[in-house]
């Protein structure tokens, strides 16, 4: 009798245990729904405020701060910005085609170096792996630096002097050699044995096998590409050179400049200069691309961010 009840109560006892995990997993749901718009909130609304704050008045900037809702609508800040649309259109030329020609070359020589260390049949990968690990420890220094590019590969003043320094960074092809020593070795020897040479085994192999990676190391190259206004300002003297970055940077502190010179020699400021309008409107035109570039890559962007990742 007793038997009969305990298996009966078997069917009962599994279908509670059932309705209590699709219980806990809707609730697990829940939490982490609600936190993750909770942080997309929080991720906005500066966002937000950064737009706000560029369609202001300056003069309510300074008296009640920046604000969610511009209280007084204005263009100035816009109308500054391109007063000159010449040189703000060189300036993204230029930007444009440091970017795509930097990601392009840098993400390819950074595939192809992480590509061979990550081979096991290469005897001298270890030794490779610690001099470039080694570079991230020591450095020459800004001065060598300095020296070199300007010295010595002449480069002051051309537009490979904007590509050259941050084409490669080891830290990425650290990550990169990591993801790649992930692909099974089956694939490149079954190549191998069909007569494929490695060039060819790299290119029609590895690379597609790659794409997780190579967005994401690809977006932090364009990033750097696009946010570097260092090596203009050590490197660039010529107007039609200057990346947007260090075209804003420079209009910001002219305007700065010319302010304070106005202010210190006593003369009255009738113009009212929306500096602060100005500093918002410039990270609008300076991030709008990316951020519109970002969509595109997005899969792929998620995916490489688990490299390394425990699989289970």
């Amino acid at each position: 009798m007793s038997a009969t009840t305990t298996t009966n109560d078997k069917p009962i006892i599994a279908q509670r245990g059932a309705g209590k995990k699709q219980y806990d997993r809707v609730l697990l749901s829940a939490i982490g729904y609600v936190f993750i718009t909770l942080l997309a909130i929080l991720c906005i609304i500066p966002f937000l405020m950064i737009v706000s704050s560029s369609l202001t008045e300056e003069s309510t900037i300074v008296e009640n701060g920046f604000q969610l809702i511009p209280a007084a609508f204005s263009l100035d800040a816009y109308e500054l910005l391109f007063k000159y649309p010449g040189q703000i259109l060189k300036a993204y030329g230029v930007t444009i085609a440091v970017t795509v020609i930097g990601t392009a070359t840098g993400l390819f020589l950074t595939a192809m170096t992480s590509y061979v260390l990550a081979r096991k049949d290469f005897k001298w990968r270890n030794s490779f792996s610690f001099f470039f690990f080694f570079t991230t420890l020591f450095s020459g220094g800004l001065v060598p630096w300095y020296l070199m590019i300007i010295n010595y590969l002449d480069l002051k003043d051309r537009m490979l002097v904007l590509i050259l320094p941050m084409l490669l960074n080891v830290f990425y092809i650290i990550v990169m050699k990591s993801f790649m020593s992930s692909i099974p070795e089956a694939i490149t020897e079954s190549a191998k044995i069909d007569g494929a040479g490695d060039f060819r085994i790299f290119m029609q192999l590895i690379i597609p096998l790659s794409k997780p990676a190579l967005a994401t190391i690809g977006l932090f190259i364009a990033l750097g590409y696009w946010n570097d206004w260092y090596n203009a300002l050590l490197f660039v003297s010529n107007e039609n050179l200057m990346p947007l970055q260090y075209y804003l940077y420079k209009m910001l502190g002219n305007m700065d400049g010319m302010r304070r010179a106005m202010i210190s020699s006593g003369a009255v400021v009738t113009m009212n200069i929306p500096t602060e309008s100005l500093k918002m409107a410039m990270t609008i035109v300076a991030t709008g691309p990316i951020l519109l570039a970002y969509p595109f890559i997005q899969r792929y962007f998620v995916q490489g961010l688990t490299i390394g990742a425990v699989k289970g």
